[in-house]
C-alpha cells in the first residue's frame, strides 16, 4: 500500500514538471524578445543577374534582377532612376521582397557601358533606411567605361544652386541637338551646385544645363539654360567646368482672370475718393536714408508741388526739398537731406493733386512726423579678401530676395556711418558692362553668357547703435 502511494506521488510530480515546462516553452512562443540594436543600415546588393560590372552582355537582354540582404521598397522610382546612356524607351522597375526587377524595353548598344542609378529609390522595409547614390554597371563589350566629368552649376543671377537642374551631355555637336535630341547622358546636380558622371567612354560632348522636365531639352527661352564655350572631351584627364543659368526671357505673370458671369462689385462714393497714404512712416518716424513716400489710391493727372509743404513745428517751409512723381503716377517721393531726431510737418493743400478722373481730395491735411535717432542705425565696415576689381564689381545686399541696394566696389572696402538694422544677404555682380544691373545671357545664334553674381554665404547682421565689421573672403 505504502510502495503504491510513492508510485502515485512520483507520478504526479513528473506530470507536474512536464506541464510547467511545456508551459514555459509555449509562453517563450508567444513573446517576442525584447531589446536589440535598431537597424541603421542601408540595404545592400547580395546578388545580381547580370552580376554587377559584368561583360559581354548581350544585346538582347530585357530583365535584370538585382537581390539585396533584407527585404526592400521603392520610393519615387522614376524620379530617381538614371539609366546611361539614356534609353528610347522608359524601362519598368518593381520590387518584391528582396529583388528588385529592372524590365528593359530597348535592345541595347554594342560595345556600350550602361549605368543604373537609383538615386534614393531603394530603402528598406524595416526602418526605410535609403541605399543612398546606388548603382548598377553592365557592359556589352570587353570592357567597362571608368572615365568621370565633373563641375558646378550656379544661377547666374543669384550666385545659388538650385537642385531641380540637371547637366546633360550631347555627342552630336550642333547647337541644334540642345533642342531636338534626347541626351546621351544626364546627372543631377545635389543642394551646394555639383555634379558628376561616371562610366563615360573617352568622347567629345556638348554639355548643357537644363529643367529635369520630361523633355530634358532648351525648347523655350523661359528655361533656365546654361551652356559651355567650347565642347567637353573626356579622357583620362577630364577638365572641371562651371555653369552659370539663366533665363534668356524672364517668364511674365500671368493676369488674374476674372470668373465668368460675376459682375464686378458696384463701387461706393468712397471708393472714388482721392485718398492719400503716408506710405514710408513707420510709428511716424522718417528713416533718415530714404525719401518720404506718399501713396494714392488713384492715378494722378496732376500735381501742384506748391501746394505740398515741408515744414518745421513752426510752419516755416524747410528749403531744400524735392517732389516727383514716378511711373505708376500713384507714388510721390519727397526727397530731403534728413537729419536725425527732428520734427517736420508736412502741409498738403486740397487741390495739390488730381486723379485722372478730375477728382480732388476731400481736404487738406497735416502729417505730423519725426526723423528717427542715429542710435537706431549702425555703422558697417566691409573688408573683401581676394576681390578682383577689374571684373567691375558691385556690392548687393538683399532681403527676402529682393535687391535692396546696390553699391559700386572701387576698393577693397566698403564703410556706411548709417546702416539700416537687419539680416542682409550679400552678392557681388560682376557687372562685365558697368551698367549697375545683372544682364542675362544668349543662345543659340550670338552667343553671349550671362553676367555672373557671386553670393557670399555668410549673413550680415546689422545691430542698430553698433560698430559692425566683417571680412568677406571671395
Amino acid at each position: 500500500m505504502i510502495q503504491m502511494k510513492h508510485t502515485v506521488s512520483f507520478f504526479i510530480a513528473v506530470l507536474s514538471a512536464s506541464i510547467a515546462t511545456l508551459a514555459l516553452h509555449s509562453c517563450a512562443n508567444i513573446i517576442p524578445p525584447g531589446g536589440g540594436p535598431k537597424d541603421s543600415l542601408p540595404p545592400r546588393l547580395a546578388l545580381a543577374s547580370p552580376k554587377d560590372s559584368a561583360l559581354n552582355i548581350p544585346l538582347t537582354t530585357k530583365n535584370i534582377v538585382l537581390t539585396f540582404d533584407e527585404f526592400v521598397q521603392l520610393q519615387n522610382i522614376q524620379e530617381n532612376l538614371i539609366v546611361s546612356p539614356t534609353l528610347k524607351n522608359i524601362p519598368t522597375v518593381d520590387a518584391h521582397l528582396r529583388n528588385v526587377t529592372v524590365r528593359l524595353r530597348d535592345t541595347l548598344e554594342p560595345n556600350t557601358t550602361y549605368t543604373l542609378n537609383f538615386g534614393d529609390a531603394v530603402k528598406d522595409v524595416n526602418e526605410g533606411n535609403v541605399a543612398k547614390g546606388f548603382s548598377y554597371v553592365f557592359s556589352t563589350g570587353k570592357n567597362i567605361d571608368h572615365f568621370t566629368y565633373r563641375g558646378k552649376v550656379f544661377l547666374a543671377e543669384t550666385g545659388k544652386a538650385d537642385s531641380t537642374l540637371i547637366v546633360v551631355l550631347h555627342n552630336n555637336l550642333s547647337d541644334t541637338a540642345i533642342s531636338k535630341d534626347r541626351p546621351r547622358y544626364y546627372a543631377r546636380i545635389n543642394g551646394k551646385g555639383d555634379f558628376v558622371f561616371r562610366n563615360l567612354p573617352a568622347a567629345t560632348f556638348n554639355a548643357y544645363v537644363v529643367p529635369n522636365d520630361y523633355t530634358k531639352r532648351y525648347d523655350d527661352s523661359t528655361k533656365l539654360f546654361a551652356f559651355l564655350d567650347s565642347s567637353v572631351t573626356v579622357g583620362a584627364s577630364t577638365r572641371i567646368d562651371t555653369f552659370y543659368a539663366f533665363q534668356q526671357v524672364k517668364k511674365k505673370e500671368k493676369a488674374a482672370t476674372v470668373p465668368k458671369n460675376t459682375a464686378a462689385p458696384n463701387k461706393t462714393k468712397e471708393d472714388n475718393k482721392l485718398k492719400l497714404f503716408a506710405g514710408s512712416l513707420e510709428g511716424g518716424s522718417q528713416d533718415l536714408l530714404s525719401d518720404l513716400q506718399l501713396n494714392t489710391n488713384h492715378k494722378l493727372a496732376t500735381i501742384d508741388s506748391t501746394k505740398i509743404l515741408l515744414c518745421d513745428t513752426n510752419y516755416q517751409v524747410v528749403k531744400g526739398y524735392t517732389l516727383s512723381l514716378d511711373t505708376s503716377k500713384t507714388r510721390i517721393r519727397l526727397r530731403y537731406d534728413w537729419k536725425e531726431n527732428v520734427p517736420f510737418r508736412l502741409v498738403i493743400a486740397k487741390d495739390a493733386m488730381t486723379d485722372t478722373a478730375g477728382n480732388m481730395r476731400a481736404k487738406a491735411d497735416t502729417i505730423r512726423f519725426y526723423t528717427e535717432k542715429e542710435s537706431s542705425y549702425g555703422s558697417l565696415f566691409l573688408q573683401f579678401k581676394n576681390l578682383n576689381l577689374q571684373l567691375n564689381p558691385v556690392l548687393q545686399f538683399v532681403q527676402n530676395d529682393r535687391i535692396v541696394e546696390s553699391v559700386v566696389l572701387t576698393s577693397p572696402e566698403f564703410k556706411r556711418k548709417l546702416f539700416k538694422p537687419g539680416n542682409y544677404e550679400l552678392r557681388v555682380l560682376y557687372d562685365a558692362n558697368q551698367n549697375g544691373v545683372w544682364d542675362t545671357g544668349r543662345f543659340p545664334g550670338n552667343r553671349k553668357q550671362p553676367e555672373r553674381v557671386q553670393s557670399i554665404p555668410t549673413q550680415l547682421n546689422i545691430r542698430g547703435n553698433w560698430d559692425n565689421q566683417v571680412s568677406v573672403n571671395l
